[in-house]
């Protein structure tokens, strides 16, 4: 008996370095596959911005709405039970998406279970958050609170970053030698010449000049490419019912507010048409295999502008794609891509397209079977270190009478707050631009230059956005941090809405020049996301601010639901919308949404001693 209770002892005592980094990377890194990672995934997978942004925005919801099952966590079990189980769950959940990635119903099915790795997410954040304050004491928690939140940071650069990384080496190195093609154009000609460096046996990617003769090349290349098999017949009653059906309002937003066509962007045959009209300045290019693919899988080649003269492009359109996919049948037959050039060139340029064949499917089922792994070891070790603090205990009567008594009183103290109708207007509103932007960034970072995007590859995204951008967003959230304990949070109000809003601008900047220099994209993101950073500093203050009083926890859970739905809202339209006006307009609108972020902070009432250290 007396050996039972000293283990007791002991398990209570742990130290808390033993179990706080590890909860708190479990408690981001599935925030981030379903925020972040997915979004990218579903990119290199084909999936359209508009699909992408309204599907994944979706996925916002179990983090809305986790306050109306925050009581029955309370009452139900213990915070530890819940941590680890869900932790198992979650280890499950990311294992369907594993292997649902190689299907032919890839997307219905891993959005199934990005739905579990939601809801049994914001579970999980409401368990393990109740956790630390039961296993710590107020110093303690004091203490670590600077540790929780930087291996959450953590887990947010290995989530975004290195696991991103690890997908764009798997898809450079998995599939064939890279295939580079070079461009020259003079105003009188355009020659080509592969600069690829594929060796050894094995299959390769070859290039050639075709000369059809006296005929359009746009509608030449796409009938043949149909023929061979690369590219599905155009379906004119289906493409005629389609723009029937675009709503009135979508045709006067595009018409009204979006980007005239780039050169390089076709969607229909009489466009390809009108292309032809200066076809001393176009020219046909074929791709092959040098040899029948090994295997049953076939070869799948995506070609994008890799650098060089941007007054050099490769057309896109329905039966003209970027993505050829090889197989036995059509190996040796040629895939037809249509170069065009500017016609205001005056001198001799060049521009370098690359094309991957990286097996895309499988980069990302290692990531998730990565992820899969560290939550089986994660919940594994939780469930044997965790203490078993006296304190957390279920409710001795968890009736459904005393959970609906607890619903009723947290949400009717929470709405008749002094200033309650300005305070949620503030959690909507505050993060508007970056609510849209957040659905964007990856895929205008991916897509393709005559696309309006920066062509950038996965592993390069990997390191701008989740590695630079994190450190410029936790370098931003210490200095905001360090601030607001020195001013309190109405001195550092302004900067900080500043602070959030009006680097937005470098996006604008990068739609429009579209650099080829990937430390100025570094350097860009670095910017914007530190002044992130900084400025969100007063967005999670206002939030503990207004939940002082009784129910402080569950009014701070509301306060995060509210934050998830403005974040939800906007995101869902974002993609519609990007789609609907082109990249460079889309950002310019995101700075005309920083309005309202100013406006809302006009109307808050606030404490000046708040946010002062003593």
């Amino acid at each position: 008996m007396l050996h039972i209770t000293m283990n007791m002892e002991q398990r209570k005592k742990r130290n808390p370095w033993s179990w706080i980094p590890t909860l708190y990377m479990a408690e981001g890194l599935p925030y981030v596959a379903v925020m972040t990672i997915s979004v990218i995934m579903y990119k290199r997978l084909g999936i359209s911005n508009e699909a992408i942004a309204f599907y994944t925005g979706w996925l916002y919801l179990p983090w809305v709405i986790k306050p109306f099952w925050s009581p029955f966590i309370d009452l139900v079990k213990t915070k530890r039970w819940w941590t680890v189980t869900m932790q198992f769950l979650i280890a499950i959940a990311f294992a369907c998406i594993a292997f649902a990635l190689p299907t032919s119903l890839f997307f219905q099915l891993t959005l199934a279970a990005f739905w579990l790795v939601a809801f049994t997410s914001a579970t999980h954040d409401i368990a393990a958050d109740g956790y630390y304050m039961h296993a710590l004491d107020d110093h303690e928690q004091s203490l670590y609170v600077g540790i929780r939140s930087t291996f959450y940071r953590i887990a947010t650069v290995a989530g975004q970053g290195l696991l991103v990384i690890l997908a764009g080496l798997i898809e450079m190195s998995s599939g064939l030698e890279p295939a580079m093609l070079q461009v020259t154009a003079t105003p009188q000609s355009v020659t080509i010449a592969d600069v690829s460096e594929q060796g050894g046996s094995g299959p390769r990617f070859v290039f050639d000049e075709v000369k059809p003769g006296d005929v359009a090349l746009a509608d030449y290349a796409a009938a043949q490419n149909v023929a061979n098999g690369y590219a599905a017949p155009a379906a004119e009653k289906q493409e005629q019912a389609a723009v029937e059906e675009e709503s009135a309002f979508t045709k006067w937003v595009r018409d009204t507010f979006g980007e005239k066509p780039r050169a390089g962007e076709l969607s229909s045959g009489i466009e390809a048409q009108q292309v032809a009209a200066h076809a001393n300045r176009q020219m046909l290019v074929s791709v092959r295999l040098s040899e029948a693919p090994k295997g049953d899988e076939p070869v799948v080649l995506n070609m994008a502008f890799k650098g060089g003269d941007q007054s050099i492009q490769m057309v896109q359109g329905a039966q003209l794609p970027s993505r050829f996919e090889f197989n036995k049948a059509n190996w040796d037959k040629p895939a037809l891509m249509l170069i065009d050039v500017d016609s205001k060139l005056k001198g001799e340029t060049t521009a370098t397209f690359q094309g991957l064949s990286g097996n895309i499917p499988f980069s990302w089922l290692v990531v998730f079977a990565v992820l899969s792994a560290f939550f089986f070891l994660a919940a594994l070790w939780h469930r044997w270190v965790l203490p078993r603090p006296a304190t957390d205990r279920p409710a001795k009567d968890a009736s459904a009478g005393n959970i609906m008594r607890e619903f009723v009183e947290t949400f009717k103290t929470f709405f008749t707050k002094k200033h309650a109708l300005v305070a949620i207007l503030f959690m909507l509103l505050y993060r508007l631009p970056e609510a849209q932007l957040v659905k964007i960034i990856n895929p205008f970072m991916l897509d393709p230059i005559d696309k309006g995007g920066l062509g950038l590859t996965t592993g390069q995204v990997g390191f701008v956005y989740g590695t630079v951008g994190i450190l410029g967003l936790t370098i931003g959230g210490i200095l905001g941090g360090i601030a607001a304990a020195r001013g309190g949070l109405k001195r550092w109000l302004w900067p900080m809405v500043c602070a959030i809003t009006l680097p937005d601008l470098v996006y604008v900047y990068l739609s429009y020049a579209q650099p080829d220099s990937l430390f100025m994209v570094n350097a860009c993101v670095f910017i914007e996301q530190f002044g992130y950073g900084f400025g969100f500093t007063a967005y999670m203050l206002y939030l503990i601010y207004f939940s002082e009083g009784s129910h402080k926890t569950a009014h701070y859970a509301m306060c995060t639901g509210f934050m998830a739905l403005g974040m939800m809202l906007p995101g869902m339209m974002a993609g519609w919308l990007q789609e609907t006006i082109g990249y460079r307009h889309f950002f310019i609108w995101t700075i005309i949404c920083c309005a309202a972020t100013f406006a809302v902070c006009a109307f808050l009432k606030i404490d000046p001693k708040f946010g002062k250290k003593d």
